[in-house]
């Protein structure tokens, strides 16, 4: 999950990857998903899997359950760096 401050409120970002780095990069240089271009992106949660399969299923429940999105974003924003 990643985070950006907009108008005084964090919004988030939730999706697969298996390059970190790379895909926040991406993200951060308009070159990533249409809804992260133009904003300045932190990580602010992750979670490493042992298969896609498992990480795109995760993926597709942190996405529909949006007060557990809000709970990461308010006590994770800037705190992890990679």
């Amino acid at each position: 999950m990643i985070g950006s401050k907009a108008k005084n409120k964090t919004i988030s970002y939730v999706g697969y990857t298996n390059n970190l780095k790379n895909r926040l990069n991406l993200h951060n240089t308009s070159k990533g998903a249409k809804f992260t271009r133009g904003r300045k992106w932190k990580l602010i949660y992750y979670k490493k899997y042992k298969n896609k399969n498992e990480a795109m299923k995760n993926e597709y429940k942190l996405k529909k359950n949006y007060i557990l999105r809000n709970k990461i974003k308010n006590e994770n924003f800037n705190l992890i760096t990679i």
